[in-house]
């Protein structure tokens, strides 16, 4: 997605070779018209697939979990990283090592709004690691839905999410695959001259 890759570049804020910053525009203060964008690729790349649910993790997954929601006109469903006192009913729920911030937490879903009948899209921003992926991944096959796909805004494909969930047959695509980084530059894969620029900001 060249608008995405373009906002990458020239907003972005690369702290090291393995730390992205875009809160300017995708994760603190969002461009809305940009998720609304993100969301319709999204429904673009998986096409005709029978979604009935988008699926994502609390919190900054979920502005293009509801565009892609909006795109496919299904509802999208937030995992919580925390049971509240209000989710008092029978839950799904994985463990997740988070990379950003170095520390173990649950996700959890109701099991009210996610059963055997539903066709599941996961979406996300960033594909690191996988463990949040893995995890939502996990719930859905606790629920016994289907899981259709898995979607993410940015990929850092040098590092394992990618070949984990490929690994457990699951399909992936991101909108921008960055194959290596460093403060001051950034490069993507689909970029076959893989085009140096100053990322930041």
């Amino acid at each position: 997605m060249k608008v995405l890759e373009e906002r990458i570049r020239e907003e972005g804020l690369i702290l090291s070779d393995t730390v992205l910053k875009v809160d300017s525009f995708l994760n603190h203060q969002v461009d809305t018209g940009l998720a609304l964008q993100i969301g319709q690729e999204f429904r673009e790349v998986f096409g005709d697939l029978p979604v009935t649910k988008i699926l994502t993790v609390e919190a900054s997954g979920i502005q293009f979990a509801m565009a892609a929601g909006i795109a496919y006109k299904v509802p999208f469903i937030y995992a919580k990283k925390k049971k509240a006192v209000t989710l008092s009913e029978s839950v799904y729920s994985a463990p997740v090592h988070s990379f950003t911030r170095q520390e173990d937490y649950r996700i959890s879903i109701s099991q009210k709004y996610l059963g055997p009948d539903d066709r599941v899209l996961i979406i996300d921003d960033f594909l690191a690691t996988g463990a949040a992926l893995v995890g939502l991944a996990d719930i859905v096959e606790q629920s016994g839905a289907q899981l259709l796909g898995v979607g993410c805004v940015i990929e850092k494909s040098f590092q394992e999410g990618r070949s984990l969930l490929e690994k457990r047959g699951i399909a992936v695509h991101a909108l921008a695959r960055i194959s290596s980084m460093a403060p001051g530059e950034v490069h993507f894969i689909a970029n076959e001259e893989m085009i140096k620029e100053s990322a930041g900001c």
